[in-house]
C-alpha cells in the first residue's frame, strides 16, 4: 500500500511545476535551511518551486545588512536567471530583532531594502512585526502607519509594494493601510500566524481583505505537514481563488530532521493538488 504522503512526495517537481496554476507556489529561503544564502535559488528550483523568496539577514556587519553588497545581489540574480526560477519577494527580518515601530535604525534597514529589492528584480518586501515588536496598541499602529507613509514614497519609486505580516486582525491592518495612505503598503498574510496567534477566522480575513490589500500570502500550520493541523487548506484556498488572487503563496513550513526536501516535496504536492481542484 502507498502512503497518501508517500504518493504526494512522489510527484515529479518538473510535472508540478508544468501544471502552471493560477496561484504561484513558492518557498521561504530560511525554511531551506539557507536565509540570506543564495544557494537557495537553485535548491527551491530543484524541489520544483515557482519562485524563492528572499530574507536580507540580521548580522550588520559596517553598517549594513549582510546581504547589501553589489556581488552578493549579482550572484542571486545570476542564479535565478540560471536555474529560470524568480525571487519571488524579500524579507527585512532584522525588524524581528529591531522593530518598525522602534523608528531609528529599523527605517533605515527598510529603506536599504527597498533597494535591493529592486536591484533582485522582486516587487514585495515582507515587513515583520512579530513578539516584543508587535503593534498591539493604537498608538503603536499609528506610528508605524506614519512611518509607512514615508517609507512608501520610496518603494512607490522603485516599483516595490510593503507587505505587513503581523499580529494583526484584518480590520486593524486595512486602517493601518488607510492612515499609510499609498497601495504601495499592503498586507502579507500568514494563514499559520492568523490562526495560531491572532486564533483569526482566516478564510473570512482573506475574502474581507479582498486582492487589492492583499501583496502575499504564506501557508503554514504548526506540523511539518500541511493538511494534518488546525488549518483548514480547502477553505483557505477556495478564499484564495474567490478573490481572484494570482500571486505568490509561499510555503513557511518546517522539516524534520534530514528530510528537508523530501518534506518540501510533500506540501508542495499538498498545495498543488488543493489547487487543482
Amino acid at each position: 500500500m502507498i502512503s497518501r504522503r508517500g504518493l504526494l512526495a512522489g510527484c515529479a517537481a518538473p510535472l508540478l511545476r508544468a501544471a502552471a496554476p493560477k496561484l504561484r507556489i513558492g518557498i521561504t529561503d530560511w525554511n531551506l535551511k539557507l536565509g540570506a544564502n543564495p544557494d537557495a535559488v537553485p535548491l527551491a528550483a530543484r524541489l520544483g518551486f515557482d519562485g524563492v523568496q528572499v530574507s536580507f539577514g540580521r548580522k550588520i556587519a559596517d553598517g549594513k545588512l549582510p546581504l547589501d553588497d553589489a556581488a552578493l545581489l549579482a550572484r542571486y540574480r545570476a542564479l535565478a536567471s540560471e536555474h529560470r526560477i524568480p525571487i519571488d519577494g524579500t524579507c527585512v527580518d532584522m525588524l524581528h530583532t529591531d522593530g518598525l515601530k522602534n523608528g531609528g535604525p529599523a527605517v533605515r534597514w527598510v529603506s536599504d531594502s527597498i533597494r535591493m529589492t529592486r536591484t533582485l528584480g522582486s516587487e514585495v518586501l515582507l515587513l515583520p512585526f512579530f513578539g516584543k515588536q508587535a503593534t498591539r496598541t493604537q498608538a503603536e499602529m499609528d506610528y508605524v502607519a506614519d512611518a509607512l507613509r514615508e517609507l512608501a514614497v520610496e518603494a512607490r519609486s522603485a516599483g516595490v509594494v510593503l507587505g505587513l505580516e503581523n499580529e494583526n486582525s484584518a480590520e486593524e491592518n486595512a486602517r493601518m493601510m488607510e492612515r499609510a495612505g499609498s497601495a504601495n503598503v499592503r498586507v502579507y498574510y500568514d494563514v499559520g500566524n492568523s490562526t495560531n496567534i491572532g486564533r483569526y477566522d482566516v478564510a473570512r480575513e482573506i475574502r474581507w481583505l479582498g486582492r487589492d490589500r492583499i501583496c502575499q500570502i504564506h501557508l503554514k500550520d504548526k506540523p511539518v505537514f500541511l493538511g494534518e493541523g488546525k488549518i483548514r487548506f480547502g477553505e483557505v484556498m477556495a478564499a484564495i481563488r474567490a478573490i481572484g488572487f494570482t500571486g505568490y503563496a509561499n510555503l513557511e513550513t518546517e522539516s524534520r530532521p534530514g528530510m528537508l526536501e523530501e518534506d518540501m516535496r510533500t506540501n508542495l504536492a499538498y498545495v498543488r493538488q488543493l489547487e487543482a481542484r
